[in-house]
């Protein structure tokens, strides 16, 4: 064969070893999480994209700022827009109630006032007034009225029973800012978990570069040397170039998540901090499934917000159906009256009234109607949300299990890749094996701290996940994550 034919066959070898081995790596790269992009939903919480935002302070503080999980948490608590969006809903389901209360409180008026006036007959169909001795235009007269005015309700039973459905309406106002609050501590765990697992694979990947390296500066001496082939240091080469690459991909996700972390808790914008938690296996006693719904059935605040609301639509069906009785109202006014008000002289005046409603034209069936379907669309989320809980309760041990069983698993899988590794090195400083068999080792170690990261992530979002099924997110995170 012709020197030049086997020099581009042995080229076109070599060429194709290196991509084969950049493919097998960019794949497990392309495995790694990818951060997650401020603004968006946050997973956990129904969607919901306010829970991904904040109303941001002010100003930055100067210097960088070490936040913790628990900091986090509570400058999430503070500024985070779905907490904030909550707690107006607090105060106009109170202003509401206030509108219903109104028509069962006394009203008290004053409308004091004083006229002068003068008045043409012709204007009342007097063509001739002064046929009968009248003159055209009679006056100026005034009179004066000052009086003080009150009504009450005596009896209305639509008006009290649409009262005390707005009064379940905020007490499910209330239920369902404390659940706003168990989902900001779910949507700042997520994001400052997943910022952790990012900074863990800085690090891994820094390792897997120095890895690299030394085994590029390894496999290059012992080409020099002649002990070893040209595509050795080639396969060597293109290891160093994608562990490089791998870095600065996971910087930049770091980077990225790290916006997401301050978007959410609320940080200034430009504001620099750093992740001052770790990520430790911290592993937590197991909760039998009974206790777990019975507690979860007793904290979550949306199931509180959802019996409330299911209490709510009943009274204000009885609002509805009570638009076919009569009520009872009084009342009176006092005051003085008269052409001046130098000459007025005390005048009252006092009723009671009572209102039967005979036929309102349907008005009556049709907000009974709508009452009672509203009063079954709340019954149905209820129970929805009831089963949504076991679900929930059930997925949240499930995933717990798996994913400590997934860490002690990813442990051994580690010290298993890194004596592969030392053991493939020490090979091919023997001379016994070509790089193949470091490149293939070194992938495996990688794999294994993916995949390490990827389940201490995982169990770690189970805890907070669990907690927030508990219907206890806040307190949970507290004795989930003691010394991080």
């Amino acid at each position: 064969m012709d020197r030049p034919v086997r020099a581009f066959l042995c080229t076109t070898l070599l060429l194709f070893s290196a991509l084969c081995l950049a493919g097998v790596a960019s794949a497990q790269f392309d495995a790694q999480a990818p951060a997650s992009i401020p603004g968006q939903p946050i997973p956990g919480t129904t969607g919901v994209a306010p829970f991904s935002g904040s109303v941001p302070v002010d100003k930055p503080t100067p210097g960088v700022l070490q936040i913790s999980l628990q900091d986090a948490i509570n400058r999430g608590l503070r500024q985070n827009l779905g907490a904030l969006l909550s707690s107006s809903d607090i105060q106009s389901a109170r202003g509401q109630r206030w509108q219903y209360l109104s028509a069962l409180l006394p009203h008290v008026t004053a409308d004091p006032f004083i006229d002068v006036s003068r008045i043409n007959l012709s204007e009342f169909g007097f063509t001739n007034p002064g046929a009968i001795g009248l003159q055209s235009g009679i006056g100026p007269f005034s009179y004066f009225d000052s009086r003080v005015a009150v009504s009450q309700s005596v009896f209305d039973w639509k008006s009290i029973t649409a009262e005390r459905a707005a009064r379940q309406n905020l007490k499910a106002a209330e239920y369902s800012y404390k659940d706003a609050r168990d989902l900001v501590v779910l949507a700042v765990g997520y994001a400052y978990l997943q910022g952790i697992a990012d900074k863990a694979r800085i690090e891994t990947a820094q390792a897997q570069v120095s890895t690299a390296q030394a085994l590029y500066d390894q496999a290059a001496n012992r080409v020099k040397a002649g002990t070893s082939p040209q595509i050795d240091a080639l396969r060597a080469s293109v290891e160093l170039q994608t562990r490089q690459q791998q870095l600065i991909q996971a910087q930049n996700n770091f980077s990225i998540q790290k916006l997401t972390v301050a978007r959410v808790i609320g940080l200034a914008p430009g504001q620099e901090f750093e992740l001052a938690d770790e990520s430790p296996y911290q592993a937590i006693p197991g909760v039998p499934i009974d206790d777990a719904l019975h507690r979860a059935y007793a904290s979550r605040s949306d199931y509180q917000a959802a019996l409330a609301d299911t209490r709510a639509a009943e009274y204000a069906r009885k609002s509805a159906s009570a638009g076919y009785l009569p009520s009872v109202s009084f009342g009176a006014d006092y005051g003085a009256a008269g052409t001046h008000p130098s000459t007025a002289t005390s005048v009252y005046d006092i009723k009671g009234t009572l209102h039967i409603p005979i036929f309102l034209g349907g008005s009556v069936h049709g907000d009974v109607l709508q009452a009672e379907a509203r009063l079954q669309q709340a019954r149905d989320r209820q129970e929805n949300l009831r089963a949504q809980i076991d679900a929930d309760i059930r997925t949240a041990l499930f995933n717990l299990q798996s994913s400590a069983d997934q860490v002690k698993v990813a442990r051994s899988n580690i010290d298993l890749a890194e004596q592969t590794l030392a053991q493939s090195r020490d090979r091919f400083s023997a001379g016994v094996t070509d790089t193949v068999e470091v490149v293939q080792s070194q992938e495996l170690v990688a794999s294994a701290h993916e995949q390490y990261i990827n389940s201490l992530y995982s169990y770690n979002l189970a805890k907070i996940t669990l907690a927030r099924a508990l219907g206890t997110a806040e307190e949970g995170v507290k004795s989930y994550f003691k010394g991080n």
